[in-house]
């Protein structure tokens, strides 16, 4: 199989049932030293491209990564951007909001952490959270503090969803590029990962009683992503659902619409005029000067 990023796209203005999208794919590699060997090459491109991305310094790019626990977001994460310079990339996850963020509109907080011209920024989990759930958990919303009149739940997730899309469409006009993930993981794969998490010692850490919780709450989520996906989703940012039943797979398929956003850019290393250049030369030759006797 090969990777087509559009087989994952899910079209602006496109109704979306998750029922109908795969958690699951023919894998693109045939066994896991070739989906090493693929990782690799792939990692190792894009941090050519951020290096040129940096050196262009006309654009940024930010990746959000949204899923149900056990997903494997950090992972993705985690493999996909091993090879980048860790000053050409920054990751922010967005956990409960503080009192002070919550004191402030819900796009405030993420807002601040923005990546800047020139690097990645990585949102692991995102705004996306109070239109997910927030929703799930109604009562989340109710203590925002927002005024009675804004707590219609007719109206306030539309709300959202505008007040989302046009902040993404405004960084699109100032230069950032969004790609949006949505890692789809079947209810009976998670239930495996779960198990994996508390049977094997070393993955106890991250098992909570909160995730067993969330879990009953599966078929809502569903229904808040459908919403979301569908009303988020638009040209010029799209979101992807990523199979994620096979994680090595699924970090394929992310590593490989990145790099197509990437080459897509047309950057360019910054060209320098006569006189820079005659300069470098005139220090090159000081430099040489310096050179010791052989």
């Amino acid at each position: 199989m090969k990777i087509s990023p559009k087989d994952f796209q899910v079209r602006a203005g496109a109704k979306v049932k998750l029922d109908k999208w795969p958690t699951r794919v023919k894998p693109v590699y045939r066994s896991k030293a070739q989906y090493q060997e693929m990782l690799e090459e792939q990692v190792a491109e894009l941090s050519d491209l951020q290096q040129l991305q940096y050196a262009d310094n006309r654009y940024s790019v930010l990746l959000i990564f949204q899923a149900m626990d056990a997903a494997g977001k950090d992972g993705a994460i985690k493999h996909v951007m091993s090879g980048i310079n860790p000053q050409g990339c920054q990751v922010f996850s967005f956990k409960h909001p503080s009192a002070t963020e919550l004191d402030h509109d819900f796009l405030w907080r993420t807002t601040q952490a923005l990546p800047e011209r020139g690097r990645i920024g990585i949102f692991n989990r995102s705004y996306y959270e109070e239109v997910l759930i927030v929703r799930v958990h109604p009562e989340i919303l109710h203590g925002q503090g927002l005024p009675d009149g804004l707590l219609d739940e007719k109206t306030i997730w539309k709300e959202r969803y505008r007040s989302i899309v046009d902040l993404e469409s405004h960084l699109h006009r100032n230069g950032t590029r969004i790609i949006k993930f949505f890692l789809h993981l079947s209810e009976e794969e998670q239930r495996k990962r779960f198990l994996a998490r508390i049977d094997e010692p070393e993955k106890n850490w991250k098992f909570s009683q909160a995730d067993i919780e969330e879990r009953k709450f599966w078929k809502e989520y569903m229904q808040a992503y459908e919403a979301c996906l569908s009303a988020t989703s638009t040209r010029i940012a799209p979101w992807y659902v990523v199979p994620a039943d096979d994680k090595e797979n699924a970090r394929l398929i992310i590593s490989r619409i990145i790099l197509d956003t990437f080459r897509s850019l047309k950057m360019r290393y910054p060209q320098i005029d006569a006189t820079r250049r005659e300069a470098l030369l005139s220090i090159r030759q000081q430099l040489m000067a310096e050179a010791p006797d052989s």
